[in-house]
């Protein structure tokens, strides 16, 4: 009997491969998003993830109105990454300024005591235009790593010199974001960047706790997150009380969120709404496909959970 059923086993896993290479061979083989489908074709139709779009990454592929054209066609409501001086232009299609630069840059940052005067000024004019332009985030970095640097002391420089200009922030009614950014990539200046103080995003969160004000808060950039920490979701499910502005990208490549890209984003985007989370999510990869609005379009579609 024994014997029997060991025979009966063996041969239903030797049917059910059979049919599990059988069913292999007659599914249909998976399509790149990279021809888009005819979902991509329509407007964005849900519009409770307020889409923003970070401009320098089509700058190569047309001027910043008229991205501004297409993005209001599609259905984003914002922009951020350009010139102020296609503020203007944007702003008359009715689109928003989701985001102003803090005018120090990723590499000038508070970390070096040398950079200290430059952030602070950079800061409060970044402030200045915020409230011009009715945007809410100023964004601020740590700053690059320098021979000699100690730690310890280079996190409590940037702490130091970032509550320097938070009561200003505060008085305007505007937020500083500092954006966490991976080091590992060193292909492209903006896929990564190496030697970067605030490659940790557990450690940037524990930046803006320690600067303690509801007016400073995270960057996520949910690419340089997957690139250096993973657990995406997991962190923003801790962290959203210090989250105040996102960015997206495909990973690894910084590209297009398509099936080449490992991010699996509509459901963490169904998870920033979860938690109640209000702001812009920017788009920002770098466009591969021949048809830029296309990747746009089909990224706006795919984040419109």
């Amino acid at each position: 009997m024994k014997q029997t059923n060991a025979l009966n086993r063996r041969e239903l896993i030797k049917r059910g491969a059979s049919g599990i290479v059988a069913g292999a061979v007659a599914a249909p083989a998976l399509t790149s998003c990279a021809s888009g489908t005819k979902n991509d074709e329509r407007p964005i139709t849900k519009g409770r993830i307020r889409q923003s779009i970070m401009g320098w990454c089509f700058r190569d592929h047309m001027d910043a109105p008229t991205l501004a054209q297409h993005c209001k066609d599609i259905g984003l409501v914002a922009m951020e990454g350009v010139s102020p001086d296609d503020y203007p232009a944007i702003q008359a299609l009715g689109l928003e300024i989701s985001l102003v630069s803090g005018n120090h840059g990723f590499a000038k940052g508070p970390c070096n005591p040398e950079f200290h005067d430059l952030t602070v000024k950079g800061l409060r004019d970044g402030i200045d235009l915020a409230k011009k332009v009715g945007c809410q985030n100023v964004i601020t970095f740590t700053g690059m790593r320098y021979d000699g640097m100690d730690d310890t002391e280079a996190a409590q420089r940037c702490v130091d010199t970032w509550k320097e200009v938070v009561p200003y922030a505060e008085s305007q009614g505007i937020t500083l974001v500092l954006e966490h950014l991976n080091s590992r990539d060193d292909t492209h200046p903006m896929k990564g960047h190496p030697g970067y103080f605030g490659d940790d995003v557990d450690f940037c969160v524990d930046l803006v706790k320690r600067v303690g004000s509801d007016n400073f808060k995270l960057l996520f950039d949910i690419y340089h997150v997957s690139v250096m920490n993973g657990d995406v979701i997991r962190r923003i499910r801790e962290y959203h009380p210090y989250i105040g502005h996102y960015h997206t990208a495909g990973n690894p490549g910084r590209a297009e969120l398509d099936d080449t890209q490992e991010i699996n984003y509509p459901p963490i985007l169904r998870e920033i709404l979860k938690t109640g989370y209000q702001g812009y999510v920017a788009q920002e990869f770098i466009p591969t496909w021949p048809d830029p609005i296309a990747a746009l379009r089909h990224a706006a579609n795919l984040c419109d959970v």
